[in-house]
Formats: C-alpha cells, structure tokens, sequence
C-alpha cells in the first residue's frame, strides 16, 4: 500500500510539473509575467454556491452534475439516477449569472453518466456609445435599449468509472458572447463614402477534461481538470483565447483518522493548485464539515487575489432536495452571494 501510494503521488507530482509548462507556454512573455491574454472571461467565474463557499477548491469532489463546470470526471460516481442544480448569482457591476445542471446515471453507472450544463450572463441596460464617422463629434449615444452585451455557454459531458479507483470525464460545450454593434466606415479608394453597421458576436466551440483517482488511502483522492480549451477567436485584428485553465487538486475526510468522530460528522479538506493562463497561479483552500451528511458548514481561502480571499457557506439536504448560500466579500466591489438548489433522486 505505502509503495501504491507512493507511486501515485510521484506520478502526480510530475505531471503537475510538467503539464502545465507543455500546455500553457503560448503568449507568455520572457520574464514568465503573465498580460491577461484571454477573452470570454465570463467562464472564468464560479457560480455554484457550495463550491464558491470553498473557493471553488472542488476538483476532488463528486457525486453531482455540478462537476461539469469543475472537473466533469467528479460525475462519475454518482449515486443517484437524476440529479439536477439550479445556481444564481449576483456578480459585480450588477451583472447576474445564471447557470443550471443536470444528469443522468443510467443502470447505475454501467454505461457511464451523461449531462448537460447552461449558463447565461445578464449585463443588464446601461448608457453606450459607439463609433459614427459621419458625426462631427466621431461618435454617437446608444439608447439604452440598443444591443446590450450577452453571454451565454451550452454543454453536454460524460462521465465513466474505469475502475473503483479511476474515473474519467469530459465536456464539449458551445460558448457565446455578443459585445453590441457599431458602425464600421466604408471606403471608396481613399474616400470615406459612407457606414454599414457591423455587429460584434463570436460563438467557439470548448472542451474540458478530467480524471479522478481514489488512492485506496481511507478516502484521499486527487484531481485533475483541463477547461475551456479552443481554437483563438477574433473580433477585428488581434485573436484571443479563452481562460484556458489548468488544476490539480487533493481532498481528503480528515476525520478518517478519528473513527470516534466520523460517525455522523465528516470535516473534507481539499486543496487546488491553479494554473490559469493569463494571471498568476494561486492555491485554492476548502473545508467542509458535513453534520448527518443533512448540514453543512463550509469555508474558503484563495490566495494573490487583489480583491477578495475568503469566503463561507452554508447548505442543508433532506429527502433528496439541498440548498445551499456562499458569501464572498471583496474589497472594491460590492460583496458577491451565491445561491443553489439542487434536487436528485
């Protein structure tokens, strides 16, 4: 057992060293700093409430259809037939997110799990302008009506347990965001000789991946996800890619080592190092202590983040139905609460 595990963690260590350097060496500079090189930063913001409580420190967890927006290979393991996860969220600037989750286990696994995720991104109306060369001031006031920005992404995954210890997941999902409209001048030779309206939507096509490997070491697992992998898009002339992201995380039922304590209480601790692409990696910190396995207390710990770092949550479940909040403060913007009810059976 000591050399299984052993093993195991030496292969994870090699691949969290060497991964990362194969699949995120496009667009960073020399000194290794990192520009804020991506686009569609909308699917870079959790809006699950049990995993923002834990500062989305949630690739080794599983059982849900939530897993499609952390690690879709979490869904595996399933133990319900269907479940279902409806998330709201209150973002900064008055945007709302909306997003939803469901899947199916068929024959208990047998043939693996399939599901489907949404989300949707409300701007809400705001005052704009836009470009107008034929105006003498070159611009023009929009009616707050007028082409509002949107977001949205549709996904569907699957999930299979390869053994008792390894299971594997993926996502391939359409993403789509519209930025308004705006005149784009027409030219004749030299001659400005006139406008046509040009609007600005771009829809790319995503995949995320996952694995998932129980130790056999009481309940210490590890995780890992690639999201939001795809092709460069591009507005006018410079491409961008989507905030492609790379995490490797651990988990583990502390309370494993105090079998006096673990028999209506469970304390999860799970770590997850984070490589994004276009900012700093930073290590996400979550607990969850579960009373019943009915409720739950959660705390969270992000680390190099300007405007926030800590968050908590709280959640209840019975006969089937769960319910869940996540408070995360920030510094500039106003505080961000999280809510989600889940239903399975």
């Amino acid at each position: 057992m000591k050399k299984a595990l052993a093993k195991t963690l030496t292969l994870i260590l090699i691949a969290f060293f060497l991964s990362p350097s194969a699949a995120f060496s496009q667009g960073n500079t020399g000194n290794n700093e990192k520009l804020a090189q991506t686009g569609f930063q909308f699917l870079s913001v959790g809006t699950n409430a049990r995993a923002a409580a834990l500062a989305e420190a949630f690739t080794t967890y599983e059982g849900s259809s939530i897993s499609l927006f952390h690690n879709p290979a979490g869904m595996a393991r399933m133990g319900t037939t269907f479940d279902f996860i409806a998330n709201q969220m209150n973002w900064i600037a008055d945007i709302k997110y909306y997003s939803a989750s469901a899947a199916f286990n068929w024959r208990e696994g047998k043939y693996g799990v399939i599901g489907v995720s949404f989300l949707y991104i409300d701007y809400g109306k705001f005052e704009w302008t836009r470009v107008a060369p034929d105006q003498p001031s070159g611009y023009e006031d929009i009616d707050a009506g007028w082409a509002m920005p949107s977001a949205y992404a549709v996904g569907i995954g699957y999930a299979k347990e390869l053994s008792d210890k390894f299971s594997v997941g993926g996502q391939i999902k359409y993403v789509h965001q519209r930025l308004g409209s705006s005149y784009v001048p027409v030219y004749t030779g030299n001659t400005l000789t006139g406008k046509e309206v040009k609007d600005y939507a771009m829809g790319v096509i995503a995949f995320d991946f996952g694995t998932l490997y129980k130790t056999g070491f009481k309940s210490l697992a590890f995780g890992m996800s690639i999201r939001n992998f795809a092709q460069e898009v591009k507005y006018e002339k410079e491409s961008f890619q989507l905030p492609l992201t790379f995490k490797m995380g651990i988990g583990m039922n502390v309370l494993d080592f105090f079998p006096k304590w673990e028999k209506d209480n469970a304390f999860n601790l799970t770590i997850d190092a984070v490589h994004p692409r276009s900012f700093p990696e930073y290590l996400s910190i979550g607990g969850e202590y579960s009373f019943k396995n009915m409720l739950f207390l959660r705390a969270g710990y992000i680390t190099t983040q300007d405007d926030y770092s800590y968050s908590v949550g709280a959640g209840i479940r019975k006969f089937g139905f769960a319910f869940d909040y996540s408070y995360t403060p920030f510094t500039t913007f106003n505080d961000v609460n999280r809510f989600t009810f889940q239903f399975a059976f």
